[in-house]
């Protein structure tokens, strides 16, 4: 497991919540948990689809379940259910603050003019 892999406990918490592969549908699912910490990892990083370590499967399989999974709204419900799940828990704190103090502007963002 690579560092910012699912856990096995995170895991227990999202694999029953996964739709069920499509009977009909190409060949055999991969492997569910390599293509989700794929697709995770990308969302970490940033990085082009293509860049998704082999370890993950092929990048294409990350980027069509990523899509496909958007596109029926498949992590939008994924994310509904965890967060009802740790707000029932009381796992979520929903009180947020931010200290503007270490959110600095490059010097050229600051509105001076050019040359003085």
């Amino acid at each position: 497991m690579a560092r910012g892999d699912l856990t096995d406990a995170e895991w227990a918490i999202l694999e029953p919540l996964l739709p069920a592969p499509k009977p009909g549908r190409g060949g055999r699912w991969g492997d569910r948990r390599r293509v989700i910490n794929g697709i995770l990892w990308r969302m970490r990083t940033g990085a082009p689809w293509r860049d998704v370590p082999e370890r993950y499967g092929p990048w294409k399989t990350c980027y069509e379940r990523y899509r496909r999974w958007a596109a029926d709204g498949t992590w939008a419900r994924l994310k509904r259910q965890v967060q009802g799940r740790a707000e029932a828990e009381g796992d979520i704190d929903w009180n947020a603050q931010v200290d503007s103090t270490i959110v600095r502007a490059h010097q050229h963002a600051a509105g001076a003019r050019k040359g003085g």
